[in-house]
């Protein structure tokens, strides 16, 4: 069972199973649903998602559904597709940021639940129920939507790098040598420093070494 604080207002669960045993009735009912995630990952590790993901696909003109994903995503062939899937087939509405994101569902505008990290190897999730604070993470993924790209725009951005991504980011990660990488792929030299500036911006990175960092976050390389 979760640990719950002293006004009942806070819910911290254990991992994806738990997750959807207390809040899947919340997920299947939903008629407004607001999702932010770094990764394909985060919410859908169980198989409770796939009950809501049909009750999605069953209610979908009657729900609104947005979702917002980093743009590190798109650079991987099978995470573009299967976000423009989940566009199409649920009438999502996705847009992309490469800003961080604090990954995020809130349900109706009544419950927000807050994904933690994976240290300790089980992730854990806060369920708030506290209308306050339920504003204010809404508030937070509201101005996340309005600054993000729609995904068609975005992927149409990063479309051009995606199939050189893998081999940029392998030659970085070795430490090679501009000249030496643009002979590798057979560009020109200021060719591979428009991709490698092209990467470093879909990753929303700041530096070559963050690329990498990011780039493994999202089992790029």
């Amino acid at each position: 069972m979760g640990a719950r604080d002293a006004r009942d207002t806070v819910t911290v669960l254990r991992g994806e199973q738990e997750l959807y045993q207390r809040v899947g009735h919340l997920l299947a009912a939903a008629t407004d649903f607001a999702c932010a995630a770094n990764d394909l990952a985060t919410w859908v590790a169980d198989q409770r998602m796939d009950e809501f993901t049909a009750a999605m696909a069953r209610r979908a003109g009657d729900m609104r559904v947005r979702k917002i994903y980093r743009a590190g995503l798109l650079l991987d062939v099978i995470s573009a597709r299967e976000l423009a899937e989940h566009r199409d087939r649920f009438g999502a509405r996705i847009r992309i940021t490469t800003d961080e994101l604090n990954e995020t569902i809130v349900i109706d505008g009544r419950v927000a639940i807050l994904a933690g990290d994976r240290s300790s190897g089980v992730r854990s999730y806060s369920v708030i129920s506290q209308p306050d604070t339920v504003h204010a993470v809404l508030a937070l993924f509201e101005t996340a939507w309005r600054s993000a790209t729609e995904l068609a725009v975005y992927d149409a951005r990063v479309a051009e790098i995606r199939a050189l991504a893998p081999a940029v980011l392998d030659l970085l990660s070795q430490g090679t040598k501009d000249e030496a990488a643009a002979r590798a792929l057979g560009l020109g030299v200021r060719t591979y420093r428009r991709r490698v500036a092209e990467l470093m911006s879909a990753l929303g990175a700041e530096s070559r070494f963050q690329a990498g960092v990011r780039a493994r976050e999202l089992g790029l390389v």
